[in-house]
């Protein structure tokens, strides 16, 4: 059973129109749905508040800049500062291995000095005793019993 191309062709175009109008209000029922469950609580926000709030955050943005720049800065000083007290330790380092030495080079003289001076000493001590006439064991010439004679 096919129908006859005069009655088909309007029937088709019919259902084609139908199904249009029928896509056309389910799209403006959902949009109106849409619109009354989603009402906005807050207007948006207006271009003056945007621009107002650019030009803090710029404001902000620079003065960070300020501050980062005085950072960087300081930290050059820093490390100039770091390099410079360690050439001062490389340096204080040398001078006390320097020093270290001559310490011990005086200490070694010292204690050769003292021996000599020891040794002298006790060079001299057994002169003297050499030159001091030796006790013998004879009785004095004088008489101890007290009595006259």
């Amino acid at each position: 059973m096919t129908a006859r191309p005069h009655v088909r062709r309007p029937l088709v175009v019919l259902g084609v129109i139908l199904t249009l109008v029928a896509a056309a209000g389910t799209v403006r029922a959902a949009s109106i749905w849409v619109a009354t469950t989603a009402s906005l609580a807050s207007p948006p926000t207006s271009m003056t508040s945007i621009e107002d709030a650019l030009t803090q955050e710029q404001a902000r943005s620079a003065d960070l800049q300020q501050q980062l720049d005085a950072l960087r800065s300081s930290s050059g000083d820093l490390s100039a500062a770091l390099v410079a007290a360690n050439q001062q330790v490389t340096t204080d380092q040398a001078t006390a291995d320097s020093l270290r030495s001559s310490l011990k080079a005086v200490q070694d003289k010292l204690a050769k000095a003292e021996a000599a001076l020891r040794a002298a000493q006790a060079a001299a001590a057994a002169a003297t005793n050499a030159s001091k006439p030796k006790p013998t064991s004879t009785p004095p010439p004088w008489d101890d019993d007290g009595g006259d004679d």
